[in-house]
């Protein structure tokens, strides 16, 4: 529960500190960066056609932190990612959607709380828009690319029903967000659009401890005119932190 462990100092010393994101610098190539989540880097890639689903164990209580990665060959994707701990408990849902999933493939970290778990992968598109998907436990490089994330500057405090906003120049062609909160649930909205209310990529989480399973996903985000647009969906009285930077 190192990172959980993280989060909870990180919480504390910012509470009375939060400010306003500002994109940072980029400090590697974006192809070095595209293959550390290639499907094949990652691991064991499934071809999951339409209206099925696959999953994947991960019985190792010593690890914490797994790497899911979702692509296609160009298609739009939209599929359901969940974790999955003993029999019948889901304590994380993220439906993900991407417009192209070539382009801009799905990328997240997930939390497995430091227990057997699984994650399973449904591709909730019509059967004619398969999806590639992999998923394994994340490289200490994987895993250390977000703690620096919390960071990189204090964050952004966002009240239940409030949005956030973030532009990012043609010169930035990764993102990363972090959401999480302080073990109260986390429902929320993340967003990766190119003009006005055009979305291109989005996630949408829910999780009943945002502190043990904060989610944190990267867009490609190729081009100019990207913005990273939080919305927490859920009450005035469960705020969540965001951190939103450039990779």
């Amino acid at each position: 529960m190192k990172y959980a462990a993280t989060l909870v100092a990180l919480f504390a010393a910012s509470a009375n500190a939060f400010s306003v994101n500002k994109p940072v610098a980029k400090t590697t190539a974006l192809n070095a960066l595209a293959s550390e989540w290639d499907l094949a880097d990652i691991g064991r890639s499934v071809r999951i056609e339409g209206s099925s689903r696959e999953h994947w164990e991960f019985p190792d209580p010593n690890q914490e932190i797994v790497q899911v990665g979702v692509d296609s060959n160009g298609r739009p994707v939209e599929t359901l990612i969940e974790l999955w701990i003993g029999p019948d408990w889901t304590p994380m849902k993220v439906k993900a959607y991407t417009e192209d999933g070539m382009m801009r493939p799905i990328q997240t970290l997930i939390g497995t709380r430091n227990k057997a778990a699984a994650i399973d992968i449904n591709n909730t598109g019509p059967g004619d828009f398969p999806l590639n998907a992999a998923a394994a436990y994340a490289k200490p490089s994987m895993v250390q690319q977000r703690a620096d994330l919390l960071t990189a500057n204090q964050g952004r405090y966002i009240e239940g029903g409030a949005v956030h906003s973030v532009n990012f120049d043609a010169s930035v062609d990764q993102v990363q967000v972090c959401l999480y909160t302080d073990t109260r649930q986390l429902n929320a909205q993340v967003e990766l659009l190119n003009g006005p209310n055009n979305f291109k990529q989005k996630f949408e989480v829910f999780t009943n401890n945002g502190l043990l399973n904060s989610l944190y996903v990267v867009f490609n985000s190729p081009g100019a005119g990207n913005v990273v647009r939080v919305t927490n969906l859920a009450p005035l009285e469960f705020p969540c932190k965001a951190f939103i930077a450039s990779v």
